[in-house]
């Protein structure tokens, strides 16, 4: 029950949230189906360097991404780590593999002239959803908070006084991040629609199913960004990610301090941040190429 231990270690111990325990668990499923081992039963003394290779080459055979293929055997890591500090083995045979190397795409983000118009329907929400609505796209645009962060919301983080959030983001670090007036004037006005359909409530975002008020999930969460973006922009992927991108293109671009951005967005490593930069870069290029008369030659 090594597979189980982990698990619950990952969960318990380290406080992962439901949906990464569950994304470990199917990656180590996975390789166990590759091997023919039952997980329940699984036998690190019998795996072996080779068995994890033929895995990853039997992946890329089954057109897996690199991208992919890297979290696959990053979860088959953390495994082994595991079991080594506990003492199951006394090698880690995956330490020395490699996996395949990835293009990492610039990240896409919403024109400020787009965010513009999308913003422009907070004056006309006039009732619960179209308000609460207005309120998802304005907080997600001005704070960058990831999908899972604004879902986890409660009312007694948000500090209308001082103007300022408390996010909760992975593993439960907490950080700060400052509230415009348009953000705090859509909150007040959010909550007092939604006092009306009901008058005590813990999580801030909420939604009106089967009669009832409950916590929103996050393909309902998803729709409305994908609805109103859309009318507003021709890129192909849009998501809340996409906002969160936008976010810190446009503060980067507006003269904000990368290690700013940084704690905004609570990455733990600054290099998670500085993709932005490149983004940046390019849009400098491209302007460049097509204003200095030399730049063509």
């Amino acid at each position: 029950m090594v597979v189980q231990r982990f698990l619950d270690y990952i969960a318990i111990e380290r406080k992962y949230s439901n949906r990464t325990v569950e994304a470990y668990r199917d990656d180590i499923y996975a390789f166990c189906a590759y091997i023919n081992v039952d997980p329940n039963e699984y036998d690190p003394t019998i795996v072996d360097e080779a068995d994890i290779r033929g895995w990853l080459i039997e992946l890329l055979d089954q057109h897996h991404s690199p991208r992919s293929i890297k979290r696959y055997l990053s979860s088959l890591r953390s495994f082994y780590k595991f079991m080594l500090r506990v003492g199951i083995i006394k090698k880690d045979i995956t330490r020395k593999i490699i996996a395949p190397k990835e293009d990492k795409p610039l990240p896409v983000f919403f024109r400020e002239s787009e965010m513009e118009q999308a913003t422009a329907y907070d004056t006309q929400a006039d009732d619960f959803e179209s308000c609460r609505n207005s309120l998802i796209i304005e907080m997600l645009y001005q704070t960058g908070m990831r999908q899972a962060e604004m879902l986890g919301l409660m009312d007694s983080d948000i500090d209308l006084h001082q103007g300022q959030i408390r996010i909760f983001g992975k593993r439960r670090k907490e950080r700060i991040v400052p509230m415009g007036q348009a953000l705090m004037n859509l909150i007040k006005q959010y909550l007092a629609f939604r006092k009306e359909l009901e008058p005590v409530s813990t999580f801030l975002v909420r939604v009106k199913r089967n009669g009832e008020v409950v916590p929103m999930d996050k393909m309902t969460l998803y729709n409305i960004v994908r609805t109103r973006m859309r009318e507003v922009s021709t890129l192909k992927k849009v998501s809340p990610h996409v906002l969160r991108h936008t976010f810190a293109t446009t503060m980067l671009n507006n003269g904000a301090d990368i290690r700013t951005i940084q704690s905004l967005m609570g990455h733990a490593s600054l290099a998670a941040t500085q993709v932005y930069t490149h983004t940046t870069f390019e849009q400098i290029r491209k302007a460049y190429n097509q204003a200095h008369p030399r730049a063509k030659k």
